[in-house]
């Protein structure tokens, strides 16, 4: 196999990861020219398999945790060495791995970011808990905003004020996982939502059960949530139109998993909560027409079928 029939193997491979695993970012992405589209699908595939090491059955665990930490560290190794070989024009063996650095040296992707990123990761394997929403915040910098920051080269921005705003992008699609994976990550010992915000409703997600408690307390992290897109919305002016209609249908679409969560009575522990196909194009179709209109209109438009 070529260097480039191994990239381009690389790519359908992280695309097919994109698609099993990161829909909201596969049908953003359909709206990007197929060179970024590429590169899109190359960033959420680096982020999805580091995941995968600490999203491991029991990794958290004292007997697996330092041998879960060795193989992130040797995850993180393969993909800096593989970034350094394409910088220097050697091939990388590991087609995924050569997709990916490849997207990170054209797109110029900081590498700064990476480090963070891992940084966080590895953060996953000791801490299970956080007490402030600040104290999620300071984890979400390294797994959440960097991501919004990963992807921002590749969206090309016309304003460097993006920044702001992409930062939020990542933030806010984060918060929404861990509503919505709430019973998951206590199936791996995890609990995101602030301790203290759930003191506050006398709310406990351990009891796996949806009690007025805790209906309050994931109301209150849903209007939070909803902030944090407001302002990851200031952004979308501020890209060339293929990227504004991207982002637009990403981020309605990651919202609107809040709106289902909601009309299920914040039941997140029978099932996980989904966007139906359907819809999912529709709001595609709509943003390929009025990409800034739509994101100015989220709240409506995330309340329309």
């Amino acid at each position: 196999m070529s260097g480039s029939e191994r990239i381009a193997e690389g790519y359908r491979e992280c695309a097919r990861l994109t698609w099993r695993h990161g829909t909201t970012y596969w049908w953003g992405a359909q709206l990007l020219p197929p060179a970024r589209r590429r590169q899109v699908y190359a960033v959420y595939a680096l982020c999805r398999l580091a995941d995968d090491i600490v999203d491991a059955p029991d990794a958290t665990t004292p007997a697996l945790a330092e041998a879960t930490g060795r193989e992130l560290e040797a995850f993180g190794r393969r993909f800096f060495d593989a970034v350094a070989a394409t910088r220097e024009g050697r091939p990388v063996q590991e087609p995924v791995l050569a997709a990916i650095a490849e997207s990170v040296v054209v797109a110029g992707i900081e590498r700064e970011c990476f480090e963070r990123f891992f940084a966080a990761m590895a953060m996953d394997l000791t801490t299970t808990s956080y007490e402030t929403f600040d104290d999620l915040l300071g984890y979400m910098e390294g797994s959440a905003a960097v991501i919004g920051e990963m992807m921002l080269p590749v969206l090309d921005p016309v304003d460097p004020a993006a920044k702001g705003p992409a930062r939020a992008l990542g933030f806010a699609f984060q918060l929404t996982n861990f509503i919505r994976d709430v019973g998951e990550d206590l199936d791996r010992g995890r609990v995101y939502l602030p301790q203290a915000d759930l003191r506050r409703y006398g709310a406990d997600p351990w009891l796996r059960r949806v009690t007025p408690q805790w209906r309050a307390a994931l109301a209150h992290e849903i209007d939070r949530n909803r902030e944090l897109y407001a302002e990851a919305d200031r952004g979308v002016p501020m890209l060339p139109p293929s990227s504004a209609r991207c982002v637009a249908t990403a981020r309605v679409l990651y919202s609107r998993i809040l709106l289902r969560i909601e009309e299920a009575d914040y039941d997140v522990f029978s099932s996980r909560i989904r966007v139906p196909r359907p819809e999912k194009l529709w709001v595609t179709a709509t943003s390929v027409l009025r990409p800034q209109r739509m994101t100015r209109a989220a709240a409506l438009a995330e309340s329309t079928p």
